[in-house]
């Protein structure tokens, strides 16, 4: 997915098919079309959703002509479209987003956070009712936070596809410089992940842990070869927020929880890796006949909270997230703090994932093969 400026012109065959069928293009054109910003959202080369905002230097802003193709709905473009405008208008210092919309959308504008003002009117037949946005706020009523990741081997910033060590890609030489690009922006959250460390069975990159942790001030979460008393304590002594813990939790599972009684809830971030919704651990390697349902529910007994999850099939593909999955999850499970991992590849995945209710996603591939862009990633944070 792409968001892009594009002309008046280009906004009027979506205008035209998806608001009002039958109608003339020419019958599309709006007044002072002109002194507007057209944007379009791009599934490849096919314009998919469009929209048309007007800044009012006194404070506020109207869109108007949202409008998304039928084949492309359930995406979540439409919310990353608006997601865009209200940080447009957020830099202009406006305050307030508000447009007209018809009655048969006004839940989807409140689920945004936008509230109706006034009484429905009627115009050509349809029912229309402004909707508000002010820009003090976020457009979600729950908390969604965007949590990089960084992989390391050999010190070195690097990512894999589907946990296969032969499939390496190295990004950065020096994972600090790409750990401020991130603070430079607003991100607050850091999942790093030593490779090396969940190779060979213990913590090895350390000391890029203890770099980041004492050059930036972000919250980090540390995994990969945390099998014993030692390493746990070496990760907390480096700098770590939070340590990242998957195996051990599989099969030393009493020797976990002593770990989350030892160092409180709030120290531990649970890692579930699911192929085919069984439990894998050994970096991938083997599945176990765990389902992560009774894996989520043994734990979350013994007081976890912090949880992420990530598919096997997904991860490194860059072909979506498996939100469905993680539907069924949370609604098990709905009072956990529960992160998506894995598949992310656009901007319209992330605001998937934050409206089935996560608390966040992990995110990697995607930001470093620039499929997302530090810009759009403001948008969350």
């Amino acid at each position: 997915m792409q968001i892009r400026l594009i002309s008046a012109d280009d906004t009027l065959q979506l205008r035209r098919d998806v608001l009002y069928p039958g109608e003339s293009l020419a019958a599309m054109k709006m007044d002072h079309d002109a002194d507007g910003l057209h944007f379009g959202v791009f599934e490849g080369a096919e314009l998919v959703t469009v929209v048309s905002l007007f800044l009012d230097r006194g404070g506020s802003a109207q869109f108007r002509k949202l409008a998304t193709a039928p084949g492309a709905r359930g995406k979540g473009y439409g919310k990353a479209l608006l997601a865009h405008l209200a940080e447009i208008c957020r830099k202009e210092k406006i305050s307030l987003l508000w447009c007209n919309a018809r009655d048969t959308a006004v839940s989807f504008y409140e689920q945004l956070g936008y509230k109706s003002k006034g009484n429905y009117f009627i115009k050509g037949g349809i029912n229309f009712i402004r909707m508000e946005l002010p820009l003090n706020q976020i457009m979600t009523n729950k908390k969604f936070e965007i949590i990089p990741a960084i992989d390391i081997i050999d010190g070195k910033c690097v990512r894999l596809t589907q946990g296969d060590y032969s499939q390496q890609k190295i990004y950065n030489e020096h994972p600090l410089e790409v750990a401020k690009e991130f603070e430079d922006i607003g991100v607050k959250r850091l999942h790093l992940v030593d490779l090396d460390g969940a190779k060979k069975g213990a913590v090895v990159n350390w000391k890029v842990l203890e770099n980041i942790a004492g050059k930036t001030s972000l919250v980090t979460d540390f995994g990969g070869g945390i099998k014993t008393a030692k390493d746990i304590d070496i990760v907390f002594e480096c700098g770590a927020a939070l340590a990242t813990i998957g195996s051990v939790a599989v099969k030393e599972p009493q020797l976990f929880f002593s770990w989350v009684m030892q160092y409180g809830a709030e120290k531990i971030f649970l890692g579930a890796d699911v192929k085919n919704e069984m439990i894998a651990v050994g970096g991938w390697l083997e599945t176990t006949e765990l389902s992560v349902f009774d894996f989520l529910e043994s734990n979350i007994e013994a007081g976890v909270t912090n949880i992420f999850c990530t598919d096997i099939a997904k991860d490194g593909l860059l072909q979506g997230p498996s939100v469905d999955l993680y539907k069924k999850i949370l609604r098990q499970f709905p009072a956990i703090n529960f992160v998506a991992s894995g598949g992310v590849s656009n901007v319209a995945d992330l605001v998937a994932l934050q409206e089935i209710g996560c608390s966040g996603a992990i995110v990697g591939k995607a930001i470093y093969e620039g499929k997302i862009t530090l810009e759009e990633l403001k948008q969350f944070l």
